[in-house]
């Protein structure tokens, strides 16, 4: 798990960037470091919480996935054939609507934040973790960049082993609050974020995947504000 750290957050561990892509099933355990800081934060109510929760977990995971999360956005939002949006989301320059998509998503963890419980954003991580490993099980590749590296080495047994280990820490939580439960919505909104990468690409990507994980953690988390405030 060591050479994942190193290469999915900002943690200076050193790790064989090769030997990450074979310890793609212990994605849902790093949920567990990259939302430490984040949930000491909320469970403590220091001033100010919502916000440095939020900048904490982007201290320990770092922008990537924010980046891609813009470039997936200007490549989704511009009409046309496959190849006019292939070659929006890959422009260096940043557009209207991956500026939009980032703040919308900043804006919805750290309002969300006010509503759900002190653990809300490490379901939320874990939701994101476990959506990627998802979207790399889909085995289809958009050129020859991480996306496609990943892949490679997804098989049913990562897979599988990956969803048990997804499957026990949610249950931890349910155990502590049954309300907890909830959460497993948030993977239809990871879910529905392929399927719409594969229908605008034909494949997914780096940016891809990083639109993945980020929505999925900003819609678990207003998911489980709406069932907090509602319940």
């Amino acid at each position: 798990m060591k050479n994942l750290i190193s290469f999915m957050t900002r943690i200076p561990l050193e790790g064989d960037f090769e030997k990450a892509r074979q310890e793609i099933w212990t994605f849902p355990m790093l949920a567990v470091i990259t939302s430490a800081l984040s949930t000491i934060a909320l469970y403590f109510n220091i001033p100010l919480k919502n916000i440095l929760a939020v900048l904490f977990l982007y201290f320990t995971i770092g922008l990537l996935h924010l980046d891609g999360l813009a470039d997936w956005a200007d490549g989704i939002m511009v009409k046309g054939d496959r190849e006019r949006k292939i070659k929006a989301m890959k422009d260096l320059n940043t557009g209207i609507a991956g500026v939009f998509a980032v703040v919308m998503v900043l804006f919805i963890q750290i309002y969300s934040l006010s509503y759900a419980p002190f653990y809300a954003l490490f379901l939320a991580e874990l939701n994101s973790k476990y959506a990627m490993v998802l979207a790399l099980a889909t085995k289809k590749p958009l050129g020859k960049g991480l996306g496609a590296y990943f892949m490679e080495t997804m098989n049913r047994k990562q897979l599988f082993i990956g969803s048990l280990i997804y499957t026990a820490l949610l249950l931890s939580l349910v155990a502590y609050d049954q309300k907890a439960v909830f959460s497993v919505l948030g993977l239809l909104i990871g879910a529905y974020i392929i399927k719409l990468s594969l229908d605008n690409f034909d494949g997914l990507n780096g940016d891809c995947i990083g639109a993945v994980a980020e929505i999925t953690r900003a819609g678990t988390l207003f998911i489980l504000a709406f069932v907090w405030w509602y319940l």
